[in-house]
Parts: C-alpha cells; structure tokens; sequence
C-alpha cells in the first residue's frame, strides 16, 4: 500500500469496495473504455491529478485511468463531498493516492490541492476549477509540461472562460460540461434527482403540497424543479435571462424574482453558478420555517455571512440542517452548510449518469494527449463523434436499438437539389 495519502480512516476500505462495486454495476459505458484502456493503454506514463467530488463513481473513473497507464492522484473539489470509505479503498485496493476528508477545513482542503500539485500533473482534472485556478496561481512552475485541464461543471466553466477573456489560461482546457452526453443527463437528471434526495434525507419533510423556489433555470436547476413537480410541489421559477425565465414559464412554472417567491416559498434551491441568489432581501422577507439549500458548485449561491448577521440564535435540530432565529422570530432553515446540498446530505449522482460524464472525463484526457501541442490554451469542447460513441455505447447497454439511414436518406440529406 502506498505511504502518502490523508484519508479518514483506512479501515474503511472494505465497505467503500463494496460501494465501488455497486456502483460500477450501473456504469457499463467507463467498464467498456477500461477495457479498451488496458488494451491500448494510451495514456501510458502520464501524471493526472483530479480534485473532484471523492465518490464511487469517482472510483471507477481513476480505476479507468490507471488501466489506461496514467499515474493518478486524487484530491477532494468540495470539503463535505467525500465518501470516506471510497477514499480508502482507492488507497488500499488501488494504492492510489487520495487526498480527501468529508468535513475537512479550508487548511486542509488548500493543503489537499497542494498535495495534487506535488503529484507535477500533465494533466488536471476538475469539478468547479480550484485546482487548474491553484496551478495558475501558485504553481506556475507546473506549466511547461502540461498538456491540458478538463472540466465538468457549469460553474468551473464560467470562471475558467473569465479566465480566458483575460488571457491567464496558459494551457488548453476541455470542457466536458459542455458535451451532450454530460450536461443534458448528469446536470439535468443526476442534479434533479440527487438535489431532492439530499433535501429529503436533511429534513424528512413532505414536498407534495409545498411551495418550492428554483433559483435558475439551466439544466441543473430544470432538473430540480422536474424533479420537485414530480414530487406534487407547487414550483417557483427564479431567472434573470429572460429566454430561460420564458421556458419556464411555458413549461408550466411560476416565474418571478426571488424576492417575491421567497414571501410565499417552504423551500428554496439555488442551482445558477453565481453568489448572492438568495440574499438578505430575500432573507428579511422570508417565510417562517422556509428551507433553504444550494445545489451549485460553491457555497456563496446563499449570502450565509448576511444571515448570520441577521439571526439572533442558531440551532442544529438534524445533522444537516442549521437552524437561525431571526430578531422578529421566524426562523429560516439552512441545509449543508450552503454547501451542495446532493452531496453534503445524500450521495450526489446516481451513477448511471455518472458513467457519461466520467466517460467524457477518460476520453478528454485521452483527447488531450492526441493533440498534444496542436490546441491554443483556450476553453474547447470535445468533437461531436465523442458524443455520439458516448451514447451509443450506452444505448447498446440499455438494450435499445435506434433507427439508421437509408442510402437514399442520406443522400437526400446531403443534397440540396431535391425539392417540392
């Protein structure tokens, strides 16, 4: 077993096998790549360091990419995203190093990214940016040799494409997030389901019948509020792109600002990748009792310093549930600490979803080492074929047959000639 690591316990590392196990069972598109992987093994000898969320799914993704030659360290992206048991079984089972605690404070968190940093990665991977940002930053040392950075977040996206409006990124970032195959299921289906599921571990409070506030309406946030309708919640719709705010509303959803939703609303969710949604206007004119919770990236999608000072007491009355009393003596409920509520109460992502992603994760970083030197050091997407391989591998798992074009068809389309 290797002999640099910070886990919680590495006694845990049965237990998290047999989660490893479990999960895989759902995740036949990264047991495919690995197959191809260990044959080919095209990332032979190259130094990947991923600081994402420590789970099963992520697993079977290093796993992945140790089949396919790389030497992999693993960091945590999110102080209460770790599953303890999965970090130690990578330790002892796949003696990868891991660097993740669930509940670590910010020194340790800042020492765990440092910790990947000292691996010298050719490549990073990311889930919201902190360790491609901590290599611009602190580590300018690193750059020369690397070929790249993936991306699987909305949130990431947005601070790396900051990024390269002003020029800082000095090495092509790819973005999985960007691809069909991620953001339309993990960000939709996967965020929906796992954001309800943390709430309802949190609280045990019935949704049927409530008012439910979605702040946004991208992917992540439609699958919140789906998943809520399903649910028999009344859903809220909070936007400021007025084609967003129109979707909603055609797609049946109340549409108005937070400050207003938040009057009548039992629970609010923010899912936006932006700080401040719901702010200390929307706290004064809050319902008693109302349940607040963050399902985005970072934990500034609630402005929690304003309600710490807005609260004269504060409770725990559940593990994840924090409870502050106002002046006026209504309380107002936080759930996770503002932290992403899927994984600070629940388990995040089912790992179906997952498979997708993290095969967009393998065959980015696969994607990298092909062009090495022929991609500016910008944001790119992945080609459109990645997609396609993607789903149809997993179509293929899911034992559904798909339509296929006729020759005729597919002259048809590619002609202009033919008409009315």
């Amino acid at each position: 077993m290797i002999k640099s690591y910070d886990v919680k316990d590495i006694d845990l590392a049965d237990e998290g096998r047999r989660h490893i196990e479990w999960a895989e069972k759902e995740m036949p598109v990264l047991r495919l790549i690995r197959e191809r992987f260990q044959q080919e093994r095209p990332l032979e000898g190259l130094r990947i360091s991923a600081c994402l969320h420590v789970t099963s799914e992520t697993a079977s993704l290093a796993r992945t990419l140790v089949a396919g030659g790389a030497d992999v360290v693993v960091c945590a992206s999110n102080p209460l995203s770790t599953q303890d048991d999965v970090a130690a079984s990578l330790v002892a089972h796949e003696e990868i190093p891991v660097f993740a605690i669930k509940g670590e404070d910010n020194d340790t968190f800042h020492s765990h990214l440092e910790s990947a940093m000292d691996h010298n990665p050719q490549i990073t991977m990311d889930d919201g940016a902190d360790l491609v940002t901590a290599v611009l930053k602190q580590r300018p040392d690193l750059i020369e040799n690397m070929l790249g950075s993936t991306e699987e977040t909305t949130t990431g996206l947005i601070r790396l494409r900051a990024m390269a409006a002003e020029g800082v990124i000095k090495f092509p970032v790819i973005a999985v997030n960007d691809s069909d195959t991620k953001h339309l299921f993990d960000n939709r289906y996967g965020t929906g389901q796992s954001t309800i599921d943390g709430i309802i571990r949190a609280t045990n409070v019935l949704l049927a019948g409530k008012t439910f506030v979605v702040g946004g309406y991208g992917y992540c946030s439609r699958g919140i509020a789906e998943r809520a309708r399903g649910h028999g919640a009344n859903v809220i719709v909070s936007e400021i792109d007025p084609v967003r705010a129109l979707e909603a509303a055609m797609d049946g959803y109340r549409v108005m600002p937070m400050v207003e939703a938040a009057k009548v609303a039992d629970f609010i969710v923010s899912a936006t990748g932006n700080r401040d949604v719901i702010d200390a206007d929307d706290f004064a004119v809050m319902k008693d009792g109302c349940i607040i919770a963050n399902s985005g990236h970072f934990d500034v999608e609630i402005d929690i310093p304003a309600l710490e000072e807005m609260s004269v007491e504060k409770r725990q009355p559940r593990a994840s549930v924090d409870q502050y009393f106002l002046e006026d003596g209504r309380e107002i409920n936080l759930l996770g600490q503002g932290r992403l509520i899927n994984l600070a109460a629940a388990e995040g992502h089912p790992s179906a979803v997952m498979d997708m992603s993290f095969a967009n994760q393998a065959l980015a970083s696969e994607f990298l080492v092909q062009n090495k030197g022929k991609l500016a050091n910008e944001v790119h997407g992945l080609p459109k074929e990645v997609d396609r391989e993607i789903a149809t591998l997993k179509l293929e798992a899911m034992g559904i047959e798909i339509e296929h074009l006729t020759p005729e068809q597919a002259r048809y389309l590619a002609s202009w000639e033919e008409g009315t």
